[in-house]
């Protein structure tokens, strides 16, 4: 009895043995061999018929050692590929790729600010040159300014001791200001230049000679259309109650306001451009938004306009809000021809 008894835990053991043996090698033809997609279900039922036939397989040195020499190489470029995909436009714009800039120039931060310092100087000479020269001309400058009322009736008067000499002073600042400003724009250029990608290059200068055409338009518009629009309405409401007597000061502080205001406003394409270049705001985006573009064109005339009456606001929000439906046009045709290329 104890011999059958020890024969019989033998043979149990024997057949644990060769169950172990087996369900090892049918991993190792899971792990080897084992198919995958519409397959591993059939594979999967008839594995236990052809489990006799399966051999156990013999990992290679190069199954048990995977080569981390090529995945320390690869590693980097797959990091700095993600990397490059998942950074924002702004961070783009901001920390550009080593590749996309054309001019490999390294500066201390001194060396900055003594650039920095040079321009500056330039063009505060060339700002002052300019009001120098218009200073000279104050008086020119103030009949042409006074010409939009000057057919109404219009009388201009000095209130105050040293009233119209400060005045005069404060028109040729404007307009030096104003002469001064390519010189300016050139400077900041000059400066800006080397931090700029390829890309960037390409449309700089069409944003910079846009930008002013865009800023003398508005002066324009505002000394031909607004300007006479707004002090006509005045004198004609006051025609037949009070002489129109004005300060030639509070006239001046006016006119000048206007304008300028007006010159900004128009700036509003170029910032659009730039948004969509940036592709920070797509046209859609820009043209689905005009209900609320269009309140906020009629509050911001009401803020630069220093009237209070409602038509010299609606003079400067109707072409604002015509602004910026030609720049989200000008948008969308910058990504048709992204696309084509």
């Amino acid at each position: 009895r104890r011999s059958d008894t020890h024969q019989a835990r033998r043979r149990g053991r024997a057949r644990a043995w060769r169950e172990m043996e087996t369900k090892a090698a049918m991993r190792r033809c899971t792990r080897v061999g084992a198919p995958v997609g519409k397959d591993a279900r059939r594979w999967r039922e008839g594995k236990r018929r052809t489990m006799h036939k399966c051999r156990p397989v013999q990992a290679t040195a190069q199954d048990e050692k995977p080569n981390y020499e090529d995945w320390n190489q690869a590693k980097p470029k797959a990091l700095k590929a993600t990397n490059q995909d998942d950074r924002s436009a702004i961070q783009k714009f901001l920390y550009p790729d080593p590749e996309e800039l054309p001019d490999d120039v390294e500066m201390t931060i001194w060396e900055h600010l003594e650039e920095l310092r040079e321009r500056v100087m330039v063009s505060a000479a060339a700002v002052s040159v300019a009001i120098l020269g218009c200073f000279c001309f104050s008086k020119d400058l103030v009949v042409f300014l006074e010409d939009p009322v000057a057919q109404q009736g219009v009388r201009f008067l000095q209130l105050s001791p040293g009233e119209y000499f400060f005045t005069t002073f404060k028109v040729a600042g404007y307009t030096g200001l104003l002469l001064g400003t390519p010189v300016v724009l050139y400077e900041v250029i000059e400066y800006v230049l080397p931090g700029l990608t390829k890309s960037e290059r390409k449309f700089l200068a069409p944003v910079v000679l846009g930008s002013s055409v865009l800023f003398y338009l508005g002066i324009l518009f505002s000394y031909q259309v607004l300007t006479p629009a707004a002090l006509n309405f005045f004198v004609s409401y006051a025609e037949g109650a009070v002489e129109s007597l004005w300060s030639i000061d509070q006239y001046f502080e006016f006119v000048l306001v206007l304008m300028l205001s007006t010159g900004l406003s128009f700036q509003v394409p170029v910032v659009q451009i730039l948004l969509g270049q940036l592709r920070i705001v797509s046209s859609e985006q820009m043209l689905g938004a005009w209900r609320y573009v269009l309140v906020g064109a009629v509050a911001a005339a009401a803020v630069l306009t220093p009237s209070t009456d409602p038509f010299t606001q609606m003079l400067l929000a109707t072409p604002l809000f015509g602004l910026y439906m030609g720049g989200a046009g000008a948008v969308r045709l910058i990504e048709g021809g992204r696309k084509l290329a």
